[in-house]
């Protein structure tokens, strides 16, 4: 199977476009004030990461981004 140097190189634009995306929307406050720190925030974030581990297709970046908004993090 070759693939084209065209197609590799516009595959890794739009992967970049979508990770600078979902870097700029990612929640990093917490609503409550006692778990407002970066422990609490890392341990919320491995949750995420473990219910929807990564996928190819990125979708993981939203189903992260919301999880993290359900545990109170904007």
């Amino acid at each position: 199977m070759k693939i084209s140097l065209k197609k590799f190189a516009t595959f890794f634009f739009f992967s970049g476009v979508l990770g600078l995306v979902a870097c700029v929307t990612f929640p990093s406050e917490n609503q409550d004030p006692a778990k407002n720190n970066k422990a609490a925030y890392n341990k919320d974030l491995r949750e995420c990461q473990e219910d929807y581990p990564e996928l190819g297709s990125g979708v993981h970046f939203r189903q992260w981004i919301g999880c993290m908004n359900l545990k109170g993090w904007k």
